[in-house]
């Protein structure tokens, strides 16, 4: 909501400044984002009236004019303005006038011809116009008077950002009512004059949607003049209410509206066809609109229509075929209230909104329809002249005001002050809301144009806003705090960014809401998650992996030359099992580009599925139990360059490359690596066990093993530890050969085999029957000694 504050104080005048009321209303709940001056600062710039021009004698484009500045003696000054002319009144710059930017106005000559000031046009005063030139004043401007005074210029642009409650705060009548409570000034609101019938003629109204519609209501105004101008006050005032002047029948409907919150319609009489109905549209018809666009209207939206034809979307906007021009001689006032429901997602659904639909989808007062009609009325009859009819009123279904009750002691409970039940009494009075006393309180009916209010706490938030937040007292609360012990068996989560962090990982925050093709692409899921009703076409299902939001961050950053990137999230996924939504905890992770910052130590070397499983190892490091990496499939992962992650022999995650079909999809010059693990498994922790380390001399052995390409070193590993000694403290690979002196589609695999007792030194007696059991067990995986 934008306004200035010179319209606000014709109705309710709290002899503030700018800055007291903006930190006033902001504390109330009605914060202020902005405010700005109407005009940038200059001085010495007064009304003029031009009484001579005569040409320049030496520049064609040049005039020489004789100016009355109210001194007594004309001044000489040199204009090239073209719409420069005897007796129009322009704001002038004397000697010593001081214009924005800096710019100091001092006598000159231009071509040899002295001048004594300059004529202003509204651009040279920092302010908006249309018209090329100077800026034209009304006639009745007095001479000599600053022009800063006159056009009201220390103005100030408010711009607030009301909350979607208050719809009645989204006029100047329900801000002067809210600064009158807040302030206790007098307020002086417009006075709504019956207009006196001379027409004849009406405009019959039908409500065919009475769940939709609670109240229609029309008025013929009949040879009107379209053509009239809008009188300077008017559009200065939706001027800096961030609205266009676009002719005086348009712009006093957008007056009526601003000022009293009720958002009005104006249709030419001439090109309606019987009466009005207000009804929903059918589904694929068609309505021009005034913005120029073509719409397919559904039937969840509420149309306007005449016996042929939709005329407009109801609360939304007007449709061409009957909108008015500077032919229009007679036309037709509407004015209606929709329920916000209907009106409700409607800018989303049509690609386009206005300040009309902005007030219906939070909800207009439903006894303002009246109010409006004769507000129009009167200033179209005052501006463009004609002759009103009668009102016509069609009636559906208007809301049923609510009572709430309130208790004086449930107010001091909640807000933590005692409040006396007369102050009480007088915050719910300022406020319109005309509370009646019992025996534990107060007894609120609702206005009209507050039916927000539904609960107790909806009065108490208004007690606290009008008594003040900042008079609360902020009195700390006594307690004592107990730190909770974190089990033994479970790592803190932070502590898992600290691992990912420290080895170069950035942790982001992405939408739970993704694209559906991501799901279908990167977790083959064919049938994900819905939303009703997304915030995007582009987020319309719920994510079942991390993958697509990694894959975007990526995208981002490489359209941005960062060409090296390692990105972490812990957020939930969310799929269906058996038709029940199920959601857990996933830590999901990205690298892409050189394993090392760009250095001259170590030479440059791109990311590898190995040091993305030592990231991995690294965030699951606390567990007693063997963590496998078995070759596996999935959808967003290369075939031969993926593995999951066994822990304890469940499945817990998938570590791998992403698939080449999606680097073209999604424009990816290299193959990210990827993991996603459960964070159930990420935070589990064997409990803390404590052991003497053995002072003996370890034993050392390595064993080359040559078994089929297809066998894994995981499975002769285990088949290693399967051999059950104390004795055995390590069995690790340290080196791969294939080639030479080795049978077809064969390799060696030399394996470390560290043995270690608590008791004594090992000697050749003990460690040899263990050796020969370890090369046997081997054996039966299809290993031999080399």
């Amino acid at each position: 909501m934008q306004f200035p504050y010179s319209w606000l104080k014709t109705q309710a005048n709290p002899n503030l400044s700018a800055d007291q009321l903006a930190h006033l209303l902001t504390m109330a709940g009605l914060e202020v984002e902005e405010t700005t001056p109407a005009a940038p600062d200059f001085s010495g710039v007064v009304i003029a009236e031009v009484k001579a021009v005569e040409k320049h004698p030496d520049a064609d484009r040049l005039n020489v004019t004789q100016v009355d500045v109210g001194k007594g003696e004309l001044l000489q000054i040199v204009c090239g303005a073209p719409n420069v002319r005897v007796g129009i009144k322009v704001p002038c710059a004397l000697d010593g006038a001081l214009l924005p930017n800096d710019f100091k106005i001092k006598p000159t000559k231009m071509r040899g011809v002295v001048s004594n000031g300059m004529l202003c046009s509204a651009k040279e005063l920092g302010l908006p116009e249309d018209v090329d030139g100077l800026l034209i004043l009304d006639n009745n401007a007095p001479v000599g008077q600053n022009v800063r005074e006159f056009l009201d210029l220390d103005d100030t642009i408010f711009t607030l950002k009301i909350t979607p409650n208050r719809t009645d705060c989204l006029s100047i009548k329900g801000l002067a009512r809210e600064v009158a409570a807040l302030t206790a000034c007098e307020v002086n609101f417009p006075q709504i004059q019956k207009v006196k019938s001379e027409s004849k003629r009406t405009q019959a109204v039908q409500i065919d949607a009475p769940e939709d519609c609670g109240r229609f209501i029309s008025r013929v105004i009949e040879n009107v003049n379209a053509q009239a101008q809008s009188p300077k006050w008017l559009t200065q005032r939706l001027e800096r209410a961030g609205i266009r002047s676009i002719s005086a029948l348009v712009d006093i409907g957008n007056y009526v509206m601003l000022e009293i919150g009720q958002p009005m319609h104006v249709f030419d009489a001439d090109k309606l066809s019987g009466s009005l109905h207000v009804r929903r549209a059918q589904n694929g018809e068609t309505l021009a609109c005034l913005n120029e666009k073509t719409v397919i209207l559904q039937d969840n939206t509420l149309v306007i229509a005449d016996e042929k034809q939709a005329l407009s979307i109801a609360g939304l906007m007007g449709g061409a075929s009957s909108a008015v021009s500077d032919e229009t001689k007679n036309v037709v006032l509407e004015s209606a209230w929709f329920t916000p429901e209907i009106i409700s997602g409607k800018s989303r659904q049509y690609g386009f909104g206005s300040d009309s639909s902005f007030r219906f989808e939070r909800g207009v007062d439903y006894q303002l329809q009246r109010d409006a009609i004769e507000r129009a009325s009167e200033l179209i009859l005052a501006i463009c002249g004609g002759q009103a009819g009668e009102i016509v009123e069609a009636k559906g279904i208007l809301p049923e005001p609510q009572t709430v009750s309130i208790r004086t002691e449930r107010v001091e409970k909640v807000l933590g002050v005692a409040i006396a039940s007369a102050q009480i009494q007088a915050i719910l009075d300022k406020l319109g809301l005309n509370p009646v006393q019992n025996e534990n309180g107060f007894t609120v009916t609702a206005p009209s144009f507050r039916y927000d209010i539904e609960r107790e706490e909806d009065l108490i938030e208004e007690i606290a806003r009008v008594y003040g937040y900042e008079n609360i007292p902020d009195d700390y609360t006594s307690g004592k705090l107990a730190m909770l012990r974190l089990p033994e068996n479970k790592n803190p989560r932070f502590g898992v960014s600290q691992k990912l962090a420290a080895r170069g990982f950035q942790e982001i925050v992405s939408y739970a809401f993704v694209n559906e093709d991501w799901e279908k692409d990167f977790a083959n899921n064919q049938d994900p998650i819905c939303l009703q009703n997304p915030l995007a076409a582009q987020y319309s299902v719920m994510r079942s992996t991390l993958i697509g939001g990694l894959i975007e961050v990526l995208q981002n950053n490489l359209n941005r030359k960062q060409n090296r990137v390692r990105v972490f999230e812990m957020a939930r996924t969310f799929r269906k099992e058996n038709g029940i939504f199920v959601q857990n905890e996933r830590l999901g992770g990205l690298v892409y580009g050189s394993v090392l910052p760009e250095q001259w130590g170590e030479k440059a070397r791109a990311a590898d599925f190995y040091d993305v499983k030592a990231d991995v190892e690294s965030v699951l490091s606390g567990q007693n139990v063997q963590i496998e990496y078995v070759r596996a499939t999935h959808p967003a992962l290369h075939p031969t360059r993926s593995a999951n992650v066994l822990i304890g022999g469940e499945n817990v995650g998938f570590i791998g490359e992403l698939h080449p079909k999606w680097l073209q999809k999604y424009d990816l010059p290299n193959a990210p690596l990827l993991f996603e693990l459960d964070m159930a498994a990420v935070l589990a922790s064997e409990k803390t066990r404590y052991q003497a380390i053995s002072k003996f001399q370890p034993v050392r052995r390595d064993l080359a093993f040559v078994l089929p390409e297809n066998v894994d070193f995981a499975v002769l590993q285990a088949a290693l530890w399967a051999v059950k000694s104390d004795y055995i403290q390590a069995v690790e690979l340290f080196d791969v050969y294939r080639g030479a002196g080795l049978p077809e589609h064969h390799k060696s695999l030399a394996v470390k085999i560290v043995l270690q007792s608590h008791d004594g030194t090992l000697n050749d007696e003990t460690v040899e029957p263990i050796i020969q059991i370890l090369i046997q067990s081997a054996e039966t995986v299809g290993a031999k000694l080399r």
